[in-house]
């Protein structure tokens, strides 16, 4: 296999793994889960208040079983 196989084979991998070296070396991992974090919050609270009554009843058979 040449250079240029490998590069069409394993660009996205290559670009994917350059992406997460600059992330790593230059902090932004951090600002990456905070936003990521608030995201699934955001997600989450949507679902609750859009399911109030099915969340209801899973959280009261949660908290029987307990």
């Amino acid at each position: 296999m040449n250079i240029k196989e490998f590069w069409n084979n394993y660009k996205g991998a290559i670009i994917g793994v350059i992406i997460a070296i600059l992330i790593i070396a230059t902090g932004l991992h951090n600002l990456i889960l905070v936003i990521a974090v608030l995201l699934l919050g955001a997600f989450i609270g949507n679902y609750i208040q859009q399911n109030k009554e099915e969340v209801k009843t899973k959280l009261k058979g949660f908290i029987d079983k307990m």
